[in-house]
């Protein structure tokens, strides 16, 4: 009887994963095509609205007309359609038109089967169609649009919006097909300006991690800067906000630990807080542990609240190889180590981090409330929205 129900879980297992499999390659098809469709239709709205043939409010009257002779149709507003447009004007220049009258041989390149983008339109007045682009020489490498084709058309528009130099938006696009990103987590790293603060954080990863491959994830894993905005101070307690410590923040930090590994990072497990650690009789008890599937090292966590002092690289090596002594297993790698705080000077902290031999970084963190700081008042914003209209 076991061995029958044994099989016939494997078989449940079997199914299940050959569904989801073709489910997910049915949602792909379905993306790459929705792109095609909405790059085609951007370039067909921007040849015939930015060159006048059509007047004021065409894009309006399209769009009310589609929807009386599409009821139910979603997606085509006006400003939906405007997004089109934006969308196929801002990618355009990366891309060229492939004859597909031409033979399959002469087709057959590495650019053209490399790259899974986006289709384009026919210069035609009267019909959509889609072609394949490849692209330009203007841009290095094809391998920097992985994922154009795979993430949705909204998550293209918020990346359209919030960041400008063409390498960042690559980065972007890869991180959130890489990270199956919602466009919520895509928002929340654009607003955390995740591109400027990849792998800057002061560390000595090259020189206390033997394994090169291992040193490169972690110097990709690691932000110099982490935006906690789930934390706000002034729900901590009423008292004076100088008087807030570690273990407030740390208690904050635990009661949304899900929040906070979503903002350090992917495939982390959070392990324990004032985590019991002894050596010789002496107890050590580090902040916050976490394990990290894919550096395959536990990560120590240390908060504190004001400016980096030297002393707290001391403390965290110790943990480092008491954890290394005592915890780690031996197919793991080494125990790394992250310094939060609020304020550090870089060159400093990478000047003295130099000399400790358990891999450490430093980075700094702000809360709900530092971002309020630098928010204009509600005042402000009216008038200046007040301006612009």
């Amino acid at each position: 009887m076991n061995e029958v129900n044994i099989e016939l879980r494997d078989a449940v297992k079997a199914i299940k994963n050959a569904i989801l499999r073709s489910q997910y390659k049915a949602a792909k098809v379905v993306n790459h095509e929705q792109l095609s469709l909405y790059f085609g239709i951007g370039r067909y709205v921007s040849e015939n609205s930015r060159s006048g043939y059509w007047g004021t409010g065409a894009i309006e009257h399209i769009s009310e007309q589609l929807q009386k002779e599409l009821p139910g149709l979603r997606g085509f507003g006006a400003a939906s359609i405007k997004n089109m447009r934006q969308f196929y004007e801002e990618w355009e220049p990366y891309f060229v038109s492939v004859d597909l009258s031409t033979n399959s041989d002469q087709r057959n390149d590495a650019n053209f089967n490399s790259l899974t983008a986006v289709s384009e339109l026919k210069r035609s007045n009267d019909m959509i169609d889609t072609n394949l682009p490849i692209l330009q020489n203007r841009y290095p490498t094809v391998s920097d649009f992985e994922g154009f084709a795979d993430i949705g058309f909204t998550h293209h528009m918020i990346i359209l919006r919030h960041a400008k130099p063409i390498e960042e938006r690559l980065f972007y696009i890869r991180q959130a097909y890489i990270n199956q990103w919602n466009k919520y987590k895509l928002t929340d790293m654009l607003k955390a300006d995740l591109y400027h603060h990849q792998a800057t954080l002061p560390n000595n990863f090259g020189k206390a991690i033997s394994d090169p491959q291992t040193t490169r994830k972690a110097l990709e894993m690691f932000k110099d800067e982490y935006l906690l905005d789930f934390i706000n101070v002034e729900e901590i307690g009423e008292r004076d906000k100088a008087d807030i410590d570690e273990r407030e923040v740390e208690n904050a930090i635990v009661h949304n630990v899900k929040n906070f590994i979503m903002t350090f990072g992917r495939d982390f497990t959070f392990v324990g807080n004032q985590y019991h650690l002894e050596k010789f009789g002496v107890e050590q008890f580090p902040d916050l542990l976490f394990y990290n599937r894919e550096l395959a090292a536990l990560v120590v966590v240390e908060l504190k609240r004001g400016e980096f002092k030297p002393a707290y690289l001391g403390q965290l090596s110790a943990y480092l190889r008491i954890l290394d002594s005592e915890v780690k297993k031996p197919f793991e790698n080494p125990s790394i180590g992250i310094i939060l705080c609020k304020e550090a000077n870089k060159s400093f902290v990478e000047f003295l981090i130099q000399g400790y031999d358990n891999p450490m970084g430093v980075a700094t963190y702000k809360t709900a409330d530092d971002v309020k700081k630098v928010l204009p008042s509600e005042e402000d914003f009216i008038r200046v929205m007040d301006e612009e209209i």
